[in-house]
């Protein structure tokens, strides 16, 4: 189990991540939905950096040219993704782009959410950003590589080498879960993860469970 991060909000901040395909967005949802914590999501402020006619977005084509967009106007995802988890370099640098945008999002929605004794940040990229300082406890969402792959290759219809790379360019998923306080198994059915997102939401982090093997 991790040691617990420090942080100078006093408020419960959760950090929510896991590897690629493993259910964050399962974990998230209910979080939201159902013990109506506020939600702030990394992947939706990415989304959010390269929109149209955004300054990100105009550094992308420049760099990549406009092939990268699919109609001339939105960033075309499948083809940005094919170049940057093939390539450390291009990456890195997409993310150096990216990042900042994320970040001061998350800053501005926490200074509006003052009020709020619990928020829910979910960050794919926790560990790999060094974002750890900005959350007071961390939950990791895991389940076996051969479970990833297969639920990354039917969920963006990705063929085998495809899937792997992108697995390949996260952090390994056993260090995650080494480093968190809460590790949530989803190896199994739904409604076992939901109890384990119950425990974790009522007690102390508990201690990490083992991460299935593959």
């Amino acid at each position: 189990m991790g040691t617990p991060t420090t942080t100078p909000d006093s408020r419960r901040l959760i950090g929510l991540t896991g590897g690629i395909a493993t259910g964050k967005t399962t974990v998230s949802s209910y979080l939201g939905t159902v013990h109506q914590l506020p939600i702030l999501d990394a992947d939706r402020y990415a989304r959010e950096a390269v929109q149209p006619n955004s300054a990100i977005l105009q550094r992308v084509v420049d760099r990549y040219g406009s092939d990268i967009l699919a109609d001339g106007e939105h960033l075309d995802r499948h083809k940005l993704a094919n170049t940057v988890f093939h390539d450390e370099t291009e990456r890195h640098w997409l993310e150096s782009q990216i990042h900042p945008y994320v970040n001061q999002c998350f800053l501005d929605v926490m200074a509006a959410l003052h009020d709020q004794p619990t928020l829910v940040l979910v960050i794919p990229l926790l560990f790999e950003a060094g974002l750890t300082e900005q959350v007071s406890e961390i939950w990791v969402v895991a389940c076996s590589e051969e479970q990833q792959r297969q639920r990354l290759m039917q969920r963006d219809q990705l063929n085998l080498e495809e899937a792997q790379a992108r697995i390949e360019s996260q952090m390994p998923l056993a260090e995650k879960c080494n480093r968190a306080q809460v590790v949530l198994d989803n190896s199994g059915d739904r409604d076992a993860l939901l109890a384990q997102i119950d425990r974790a939401l009522l007690s102390a982090p508990a201690p990490s469970v083992s991460i299935p093997s593959p």
